[in-house]
């Protein structure tokens, strides 16, 4: 592997989206679609949005590789009320499309947004505490 792959290969998946503004944009787009979204606003009806954007974003962060300023709760703990709720795959389901719809308004290559989605898609089971 040539110098310039090698480097190529460390860039994370937070560095290659564009850092910290896009994490900010993409999270601020996502929660207007979420709260937009019939299907699943009812669960954020009685939640402090500006602090849960700034969680999510620092969620983003850590989990698309950048620093780690994470200082909530694990996913199945947090998502729990909402279990009792009746959270479930398609409230899932849900979230992921309005992700996949935000990445790809901010013109986030598809490589990138398979990658992001892998990503989210692996808390699934945590979330609904399965």
């Amino acid at each position: 592997m040539s110098e310039t792959e090698e480097a190529t290969a460390n860039v994370t998946l937070f560095e290659k989206i564009g850092g910290e503004a896009a994490v900010s944009a993409a999270v601020d787009v996502f929660y207007r679609k979420v709260l937009e979204d019939y299907r699943i606003n009812r669960f954020f009806g009685n939640s402090d949005m500006d602090k849960q954007i700034a969680k999510q974003k620092a969620f983003f962060t850590m989990a698309f590789g950048g620093p780690n300023n994470y200082t909530g709760t694990d996913m199945r703990t947090a998502h729990a009320r909402f279990v009792t709720m009746g959270l479930n795959d398609s409230h899932f389901d849900a979230v992921m499309e309005n992700f996949d719809a935000t990445l790809k308004e901010l013109n986030v290559p598809a490589d990138l947004i398979a990658e992001a989605t892998a990503i989210a898609e692996s808390v699934r089971a945590d979330v609904l505490g399965q």
